[in-house]
């Protein structure tokens, strides 16, 4: 019995996710012993390009993206897209044993969230049906239902570039991400279309000498083009850990919703499984949120610290006038008053 094309898929995003999450820990140690040779990457320096970690992060990543990209050529983009949240899950434990960053109880929260979503989506996840030819996915693209959605978006984008940016891109952060999670939403479809056109081709159904494969290269090109340019000036203007889950979510939504409308993801299921895989979706929203919410809260914790002190039972000396009193005082986070001849 030979292995079902959502099996491979499931292992390719598995896979994927695994890479990438790996990745960052590669790169961020690169990156803390470059800064020991030479000026910071955040402050314009370029010695982590010397760095064979930083290296092998990067191939790393690059495995992880070429992964994911075949994944989308097995499975439906309901089962592959939120598996993305398991990187997330492997940065974090990763950064927790290696690089000694602590992992507080809404962190694990969160890790356990993605898990059991991430398993609830997998059961419930459609099988999808393999296209036969790259025109047949085209035929897909231009059907009424899908051509509304595709051109809904487009007069979004146009409307949030040419009317809302100018106007509220600097304070808003949903100009920016609805953009490149629009486009994004696109960009997924049409990559799928390419990952299918391989697939048939190196099944000795040669797929390359259709216009509608290059047109969907064409697509693909502008639509990441447009997605890394917002992302990069959300990322610019707005903090991380805010634009992260912002953008997760949002590309997450709109992606399955274009692969559902154009691939009728959906089709033959009952509703409860249907109910259940948005259920699971909505877990692993969740989770990847507090896993960020925690990260979140570390930061602001470490930066609120003006000494490494930790809580606990601080005895001091307090010297009053010209009497030595020997008092103990025992706080959280101590106060201390010492009274001393005024500076001459």
């Amino acid at each position: 019995m030979g292995v079902s094309d959502n099996t491979t898929g499931l292992a390719l995003a598995v896979a994927s996710s695994a890479f990438i999450g790996a990745s960052f820990i590669l790169k961020k140690i690169g990156l803390m012993r470059a800064s020991k040779c030479g000026v910071r990457a955040g402050g314009g320096g370029y010695t982590y390009l010397f760095e064979p970690l930083w290296w092998a992060g990067m191939i790393t990543m690059m495995l992880g993206e070429i992964a994911n990209f075949v994944a989308y050529a097995f499975a439906p983009a309901v089962l592959v897209t939120p598996l993305g949240a398991l990187s997330i899950i492997v940065s974090s434990l990763l950064a927790h044993f290696v690089l000694k960053e602590r992992l507080d109880k809404l962190g694990v929260l969160g890790c356990v969230s993605c898990i059991v979503g991430s398993v609830v989506v997998v059961i419930h996840a459609p099988q999808e049906h393999m296209p036969d030819s790259v025109e047949e996915i085209w035929n897909l693209a231009t059907q009424p239902g899908f051509l509304t959605y595709a051109a809904a978006t487009l007069l979004i984008v146009a409307a949030l570039v040419l009317f809302f940016e100018p106007r509220y891109g600097q304070t808003n952060i949903l100009i920016y991400l609805g953009i490149c999670s629009s486009m994004g939403s696109l960009t997924v479809v049409s990559i799928k279309a390419i990952g299918v056109a391989i697939k048939l081709t190196l099944d000795g159904m040669n797929q390359i000498a259709y216009p509608h494969t290059w047109l969907f290269v064409i697509i693909t090109i502008v639509c990441v083009v447009s997605q890394i340019n917002y992302l990069n000036k959300a990322l610019d203007t707005f903090d991380l850990a805010v634009v992260s889950p912002i953008y997760y979510v949002m590309f997450t939504t709109l992606t399955i919703v274009a692969s559902g409308i154009m691939f009728k993801d959906w089709a033959g299921q009952s509703l409860s499984s249907i109910a259940s895989e948005f259920c699971g979706l909505i877990t692993i929203l969740t989770g990847t949120i507090m896993l960020h919410a925690a990260k979140e809260e570390e930061t602001c914790s470490s930066a609120a610290l003006p000494w490494p002190l930790d809580r606990g039972s601080i005895s001091w000396y307090i010297s009053l006038g010209s009497d030595n009193l020997l008092k103990n005082v025992n706080e959280d986070y101590f106060a201390a008053l010492q009274s001393s001849p005024a500076p001459v």
